[in-house]
């Protein structure tokens, strides 16, 4: 079935013919499916929102962590919940990890979504257009440094939901543009102390679907990866595997999609006995 979700997705998480709702989308319409399914004690499986984390290492090659970190976080227009869009830096490279960031952005240049030379379309809606560009203006109230980008609107692309790449730097744990998920193009830098200080702040959020770890010693960067309650993480960019369960915890949702686990989810386990 197709169609609206108000009318179409409330009568089948509702209705006592259907075993199972797999649902993709935002914490408010997750709950409100599965609030209904309760009602019929239906399973549900849900791919929720995202505010995922990139921890840099201070042995990690600066460059393509950056640069790999701002793909992740531009890439759709910054409109994809396992985007990477708080860089967790050591206090000590900030400043070099800051003119990088602010030099990858640049590459990222909106443009006609036809052209397959633009990296950066616009947004899927005006409405979406400016709840981004409000929490651009909530981080600037709120005392995060603006590296680049901002609430104006692309220079030639007045017109459109266009905004344009955004990086603010100095965030730190309790500002809004750190803990809520944007789904638009910005990029939040925050400083850590340790491991163990980079582990707390990536887990200090209500969201837990993917993340990355940056370090020229895998062994570390899997021990820190270990530490990370998110459902999924990139090591040194490594790219998305589609046979890998994928899905996430807290409020990021529950169950998995994606090769077997993502099948068994559909499945229901049947004991025969035999004398």
């Amino acid at each position: 079935m197709s169609g609206y979700g108000e009318p179409v997705g409330e009568a089948m998480a509702s209705h006592p013919g259907v075993d199972l709702i797999s649902f993709t989308g935002s914490v408010r319409a997750g709950l409100a499916v599965s609030g209904l399914a309760a009602a019929t004690l239906k399973r549900v499986a849900l791919e929720l929102g995202g505010k995922s984390v990139a921890i840099i290492l201070d042995d990690a090659d600066l460059a393509a962590a950056v640069k790999g970190t701002a793909a992740s976080c531009f890439v759709n227009s910054g409109q994809t919940c396992s985007a990477h869009t708080r860089m967790l830096v050591p206090e000590s490279l900030y400043d070099r990890v800051v003119a990088l960031a602010v030099e990858a952005a640049a590459t990222y240049v909106p443009g006609d979504p036809l052209n397959e030379q633009t990296r950066l379309g616009p947004l899927v809606s005006a409405r979406q257009r400016e709840r981004v560009l409000e929490y651009i203006r909530k981080g600037v109230a709120e005392g995060a440094e603006l590296l680049c980008g901002g609430a104006e609107p692309p220079e030639g692309f007045e017109r459109g939901y266009y905004v344009k790449p955004t990086i603010f730097g100095r965030v730190t744990p309790e500002m809004t543009i750190a803990r809520e998920e944007i789904f638009g193009p910005v990029l939040a830098i925050m400083t850590y102390r340790d491991e163990d200080d980079a582990v707390r702040i990536a887990n200090d959020t209500p969201y837990g679907l993917a993340g990355g770890v940056w370090s020229g010693d895998v062994k570390r960067a899997e021990g820190v990866a270990r530490k990370l309650r998110t459902g999924q993480v990139d090591i040194n960019g490594g790219s998305f595997n589609i046979l890998a369960p994928f899905g996430g915890y807290k409020q990021s949702g529950h169950g998995r999609e994606l090769g077997k686990y993502g099948l068994e989810e559909f499945l229901e386990l049947k004991a025969i006995q035999f004398k």
